[in-house]
C-alpha cells in the first residue's frame, strides 16, 4: 500500500480522534461522538492490518472473532454499576497489550540480528515501565472497585521508602534496557519490577480516590501506547497514545481541583486509610427517620426539587424510578434539577451515565457549580446515596480529611431527605452532620425500594 495513502488515512484518522474527544465534552454530542471515534479506530486498525503482514490473516481473523466474543460477553453481562471496574480493566489490558508488543519487537529486532538506535530503546524502556504499571495498578483499582479487596487505603511505615526504592529499581533497569538491549532478559526484569510498582503506587490509594486513579490510569495506559508507537514507528499509535494520555492528565486535574486535593497528596496522602470514626455524638438524638407517606406529603406541596445523586442509587439500580419520580413531580408542575458533584460515583462521569441511560434530560443535569446556587430556593433536595460529596464538614471542619473540598450545598435547602441503608460512613469515614440536621429527615432503605415507595405514596395521594 502506498505510503501517501497511509499517512492520509492516519490523518483523516486522526482528526476523527480530535472531533470525537471534542464532541464527548457535551452529553448531547457523545453519542455521535462515540461513533465519530469507532470510525476512526476502524479506518487506523484496517490501514495498519492491510498494510503491515505481521503475521497471517488466519490469525488475525481469530483473534477479531475471540475478542469480539469476549466483548459481546461482557457488554452484556456488565451492569452500569460496574462500569468504573470495566474501565480500569480496559486500562490495564490497554498498558499490557503496549508492554508486550513492545518487548515482541525487542525480540524480534534481537533476533534479525538488527541495529538499536536511541529512539527505539528509550521508547521500549518507557513502554515497558508505564506499560506495567498501568496493568497491575489497573488490576489492583478493579479488586478495591469489585471488593475484592478492601476499598481502604493500605498503608504500612516506610512505604514512602519502599515506593521510592522500587522506583530506583525500575530507572536502573530502563537504563539497562537502553545499554545493553540485546540482553533482552532486561526488559523482561523491567515488566516484573513495574507491575510491582503498580501495586504500590495503588494499592495506597482509598476507595474515595478511585475515580481520579482511573483517569490517572486512562492516560497512563494512551502514554504507554504512545510509547509504543515511537518503538514501532506507527504514527496513527503515536497520536491516538498523546491524545488519550494529554485528554486523561486534564480530567486528572479536573478532578483533583473537585476535591481541592493535589495529585501528589491523592497519589501519596493515603486518604481514607483512618478507621471509620464512631459518630454516636454526632447522631444520638438528633437523627429523624421518616415514612414515604410523609415525604410524600413534602413533595406534593413543593415548588422545587433537587435530586443528589451517588453510588448508592448506583447500587441500588435506582435511577429509572428516580426518572420515573422525576417525571410524576413535572406533571404536578414541580421544578425538578438534578445536582451532579464531579466525584460521585466511582469513575468521572458515573452518574451522567446512569442518569442518561435513564433518559433524564441533559438540560436536568447541573453541575456542582450551576446547582449551589439553586439550593437556598429548594424546597426539598433528595439525596440518594451520596455521603462525602455532601458532608457540610468540608466547609465547618479545618481538621476534617475533607477539608476544603467544593461539596453540593444541600443542606442549604428547606429540607433534605436522605435515601441511605444506614448511617455508615461513605469513604472518608467520617461521620456526616447533615444526616442529623434539623431539616434533615432519613429514610433508611434501599434505594430503588425506597424512590418506588415515593412514588406509590405520592400517587395514592
Amino acid at each position: 500500500m502506498p505510503s501517501a495513502v497511509i499517512n492520509f488515512a492516519y490523518l483523516l484518522a486522526s482528526v476523527l480522534f480530535i472531533f470525537a474527544l471534542k464532541g464527548m465534552s457535551h452529553p448531547r454530542t457523545a453519542v455521535r461522538a462515540n461513533l465519530v471515534g469507532a470510525l476512526g479506530m476502524f479506518i487506523a486498525v484496517l490501514v495498519t492490518v492491510l498494510d503491515r503482514r505481521i503475521v497471517s490473516y488466519e490469525i488475525i481473523l481469530a483473534g477479531l472473532i475471540a475478542g469480539s466474543g469476549i466483548g459481546a460477553v461482557l457488554a452484556l453481562k456488565i451492569r452500569m454499576t460496574a462500569m468504573p471496574q470495566m474501565v480500569a480493566l480496559l486500562n490495564g489490558f490497554g498498558g499490557a497489550a503496549s508492554a508486550l508488543v513492545a518487548g515482541a519487537a525487542l525480540g524480534e529486532t534481537i533476533h534479525a540480528g538488527g541495529a538499536f538506535d536511541l529512539q527505539f530503546t528509550i521508547a521500549t524502556a518507557l513502554s515497558g515501565l508505564i506499560g506495567g504499571v498501568t496493568f497491575l495498578g489497573s488490576l489492583v483499582a478493579f479488586a478495591k472497585l469489585q471488593e475484592l479487596i478492601g476499598g481502604a487505603a493500605v498503608v504500612f511505615p516506610g512505604r514512602h521508602a519502599v515506593n521510592v526504592i522500587c522506583l530506583l529499581l525500575n530507572i536502573s533497569l530502563c537504563v539497562l534496557v537502553v545499554v545493553q538491549p540485546e540482553q533482552l532478559l532486561w526488559y523482561w526484569l523491567l515488566l516484573g519490577a513495574s507491575c510491582v510498582l503498580g501495586v504500590l503506587a495503588t494499592i495506597g490509594i482509598g476507595g474515595a480516590d478511585m475515580p481520579v486513579v482511573i483517569s490517572l490510569l486512562n492516560s497512563y495506559s494512551g502514554l504507554a501506547a504512545c510509547a509504543t508507537g515511537f518503538v514501532l514507528q506507527n504514527n496513527m499509535l503515536i497520536i491516538a497514545g498523546s491524545l488519550v494520555g494529554a485528554s486523561g492528565i486534564i480530567l486528572t486535574e479536573i478532578m483533583c481541583r473537585a476535591m481541592n486535593r493535589s495529585l501528589a497528596n491523592v497519589l501519596f496522602g493515603g486518604f481514607g486509610a483512618q478507621a471509620a470514626a464512631k459518630g454516636e455524638d454526632v447522631y444520638k438524638g438528633k437523627v429523624k427517620a421518616a415514612s414515604s407517606e410523609e415525604i410524600a406529603m413534602l413533595l406534593e406541596d413543593a415548588q422545587r426539587v433537587a435530586f443528589v445523586p451517588g453510588y448508592g442509587m448506583a447500587v441500588s439500580q435506582a435511577q429509572h424510578a428516580v426518572r420515573t419520580l422525576a417525571g410524576l413531580l413535572e406533571e404536578r408542575g414541580t421544578e425538578v434539577f438534578f445536582a451532579i458533584h464531579p466525584v460521585a460515583g466511582r469513575m468521572p462521569g458515573h452518574m451522567n451515565v446512569l442518569l442518561a441511560e435513564a433518559d433524564v434530560p441533559y438540560e436536568a443535569l447541573k453541575e456542582m457549580e450551576q446547582a449551589n446556587p439553586l439550593f437556598p430556593q429548594t424546597d426539598v433536595s433528595i439525596v440518594i446515596g451520596a455521603n462525602d460529596v455532601v458532608n457540610p464538614l468540608a466547609r465547618t471542619d479545618p481538621k476534617s480529611p475533607i477539608a476544603g473540598m467544593p461539596i453540593l450545598d444541600v443542606d442549604k435547602s428547606r429540607t433534605v431527605v436522605v435515601i441511605k441503608r444506614s448511617l455508615s460512613p461513605g469513604f472518608a469515614g467520617i461521620p456526616n452532620p447533615l444526616f442529623a440536621a434539623d431539616n434533615t429527615l432519613m429514610f433508611f432503605s434501599d434505594g430503588q425500594k425506597a424512590v418506588n415507595d415515593i412514588i406509590a405514596a405520592l400517587r395514592e395521594g
